[in-house]
């Protein structure tokens, strides 16, 4: 009866053990998720501000805006809320933040016509870019073969998907997202009352698509993902 009694207690303090293991595996996936969307979206606002300096606007130059440094950029909802409340409430299936706007005049760029669908477009251009180069990576990664080979190409695979749904989600034409840009600049002038309803009512339509959205970019992550790394996300 002792032998059996330490050996419940022994069961006991393995199953713990195992839990307490997958709940830091849990916890350091989120901390590492919300690092690497906060890097991603920093990259993103840097993009808009980079371009719209080589186009003659120096304002997010002149607000300290043109840096790395996340501290300029975090928006406290959008970089740490809505992640958290996304991943929770799709049992970590979609993750999607924003960080501060970055402020732009385009009365200063010299290309008139297209110069906010290029600062628009490079936010969306730089968070491919990111997944291109993860993407690659993980395309010519040798066999896993350890843990910490495993860990590190389960990292970089966040790193893409992250940007692949930045980049993705950020080309609907809807206000504030930057397709809305796009889609302005080749909007007739005859679509004024369009364009101004899209900006009145851009916020529900966004909470709408974000609400559906999983089952509507789920089929072009997929191909994207695959298209880059070489095999299918799972």
């Amino acid at each position: 009866m002792v032998e059996l009694a330490r050996g419940s207690h022994y069961d006991k303090i393995q199953a713990i053990r195992k839990l307490f293991k997958k709940s830091m595996i849990d916890i350091l996936y989120i901390v590492f998720s919300i690092i690497a969307l906060i890097f991603s979206v920093v990259i993103h606002e840097v993009a808009h501000g980079a371009v719209a300096n080589s186009l003659g606007d120096p304002t997010a130059k002149f607000a300290g805006r043109l840096t790395l440094n996340p501290m300029s950029h975090l928006d406290w909802f959008g970089s740490f809320v809505l992640p958290l409340l996304l991943f929770f409430g799709t049992n970590g299936s979609f993750v999607f933040g924003y960080a501060k706007p970055v402020p732009i005049n385009p009365f200063n760029f010299r290309d008139q016509k297209y110069g906010q669908v290029k600062v628009a477009l490079a936010g969306v251009a730089a968070n491919f870019a990111l997944a291109l180069v993860f993407g690659t990576i993980l395309r010519f990664w040798p066999e896993i073969s350890n843990p910490v080979s495993a860990g590190f190409y389960g990292l970089a695979q966040g790193v893409v998907v992250i940007n692949l749904v930045l980049a993705v989600f950020n080309l609907i034409p809807i206000p504030p997202l930057d397709g809305s840009h796009v889609l302005f600049a080749f909007l007739p002038r005859s679509q004024e009352d369009f364009k101004i309803f899209l900006q009145r009512y851009g916020f529900i339509f966004l909470f709408i698509i974000i609400y559906f959205l999983s089952s509507i970019i789920d089929p072009i992550l997929q191909f994207l993902y695959r298209l880059i790394v070489g095999i299918p996300l799972v």
